[in-house]
């Protein structure tokens, strides 16, 4: 277990759909301006923010009488353009009262899954933090992405973002005081995502939210592979932001990080859709584990269409995933060899990260 330092300096915070509507109906703008309070005492510190803010199709609603979240793409898609301009608006005039500026940033998977664009974005947002006066807002490009509208993937992005900037602490604000145990109190400090811990997790019943407690907890294992802490909390508690910082497991739910992967690692486990699949057998399970390479003669099956260099998923004969990585040859090629020995790596071991 990575020990807990307290010295946080860049600092990822996402705020959660469900704090805009704090009577469950009406939208409310207020809870901006407490965030932007909160931010401009941490950037006049000399802490790094970046937000990632959900909120576009909930405002986009709003604006557009809808009382409830439209079932079709085309509808959804229309209340994220109509609702972003007002979200940005609403952070931009925010901030403008401290004398700090905003940058939107709108990032879809293909911006983590191309290794370029990746490392574009990532150049992009360490220039922002190092002017100073400027706190990224970032969103998922809901316009034109049909993943987070479908799974509430603005948890999952924010983890991404912390892993893509090597992030000291993500903190996940929503309307929840963190991961609630059966008996409904908070559970504190969180060592391991266990199946215990996930079983605590539910799916959200509100009507202009998406993802819940099981996107969170998702989030938060990426964080903490990352080598990140992450920190589930309730957004509607007084200076939450700044208390995190202070004492971060005496508010919500910290989640205890692992040793951190490499950059370059993390891109591999989290940063990309796999394009395939191969299965393996327990001879070649085992090795990953040791730090082996993969070989062919320890394949039952590929699965998807892929050519060398893309990522994939290595599965064991149970259906877990038990590791990503570059493959080194093609699906068709693969499909040819699998079971054999064959002179070169399936996966060479320094391109596997062990989930």
């Amino acid at each position: 277990m990575k020990p807990l330092e307290k010295n946080y300096k860049r600092i990822v915070v996402k705020i959660g759909s469900s704090l805009f509507y704090p009577k469950g109906t009406k939208v409310d703008l207020g809870i901006i301006n407490k965030i932007a309070d909160q931010v401009t005492v941490l950037v006049e510190s000399g802490k790094e923010i970046v937000v990632v803010s959900s909120g576009a199709i909930a405002f986009g609603l709003h604006v557009l009488g809808l009382v409830s979240r439209p079932k079709d793409l085309p509808h959804l898609q229309a209340a994220a353009a109509t609702g972003q301009n007002l979200l940005m608006e609403s952070y931009s005039n925010a901030f403008k009262e401290k004398k700090i500026n905003c940058a939107q940033i709108l990032l879809t998977w293909d911006d983590f899954n191309n290794r370029k664009r990746y490392l574009n974005a990532k150049n992009t947002l360490i220039a922002l933090l190092k002017l100073r006066n400027v706190v990224p807002i970032i969103n998922e490009n809901d316009t034109v992405s049909t993943d987070e509208i479908k799974f509430g993937d603005n948890d999952r992005l924010s983890a991404l973002v912390a892993s893509l900037i090597s992030a000291d602490i993500l903190i996940i604000l929503s309307d929840v005081d963190g991961l609630l145990d059966k008996d409904k109190k908070v559970i504190p400090e969180i060592f391991k995502i266990t199946p215990w811990i996930k079983a605590f997790a539910c799916p959200t019943s509100k009507q202009n939210c998406v993802g819940g407690m099981i996107t969170k907890i998702e989030a938060a294992k990426i964080a903490v592979d990352s080598g990140i802490p992450c920190v589930i909390a309730n957004g509607y508690k007084k200076d939450i932001i700044t208390s995190v910082i202070k004492e971060p497991e005496k508010y919500g739910s910290l989640f205890l990080p692992k040793e951190g992967l490499t950059a370059r690692k993390r891109w591999i486990a989290f940063g990309t859709k796999p394009k395939g699949r191969v299965v393996v057998d327990d001879g070649a399970k085992k090795a990953l584990i040791n730090k082996k390479s993969l070989l062919s003669v320890g394949v039952v099956a590929a699965e998807g269409n892929f050519d060398a260099g893309d990522i994939i998923s290595v599965i064991d004969k149970q259906d877990c995933e038990i590791a990503r990585g570059r493959v080194g040859v093609s699906s068709k090629q693969l499909d040819k060899i699998k079971g054999s020995r064959y002179d070169k790596e399936v996966i060479h071991r320094d391109n596997i990260v062990i989930l």
